[in-house]
């Protein structure tokens, strides 16, 4: 079973800026400074949380596109993780058993959650700004 301590050995070793924010609970950064990674210790997983952005405040049906798009992602282009929705926030996060997890897999799973939030981002914030232009007027 891998220990918080455990984790804490996996970030430094992947040479990654971070600091506990709370008990078992890391926040880390890698080398280009972007978003931060949530690390969370929670017996008998390991939970990673990145934040893609706040989601706009527009009716449901509008952001029917953006709602496409994302689980067209989860299904085609992310090997780790997927994207979620959590009090208006847009995520990305995984989970991982800490009973047989090893440096590898976490760090496949940061990298994936990294890469898929700087290829993805562009086409997220286009979507969900489409959704709250303002609508032509039929006439």
């Amino acid at each position: 079973m891998v220990s918080r301590e455990d984790v804490e050995g996996f970030l430094i070793r992947m040479d990654l800026d971070y600091q506990e924010v709370d008990e078992g609970m890391f926040l880390a950064h890698g080398d280009n400074g972007g978003a931060g990674v949530v690390v969370h210790h929670s017996d008998p997983v390991l939970v990673l949380r990145l934040k893609m952005m706040d989601l706009p405040a527009e009716p449901e049906d509008e952001l029917t596109g953006l709602y496409r798009t994302l689980l067209e992602l989860n299904a085609t282009d992310i090997v780790h993780g997927a994207y979620g929705i959590e009090e208006g926030e847009l995520i990305l996060t995984d989970t991982l058993e800490l009973e047989n997890l090893d440096f590898t897999e976490l760090q496949a799973s940061i990298e994936s959650l990294q890469l898929a939030a700087s290829s993805h981002m562009g086409r997220i914030r286009e979507l969900a700004q489409a959704s709250s232009a303002p609508q032509a007027m039929e006439g």
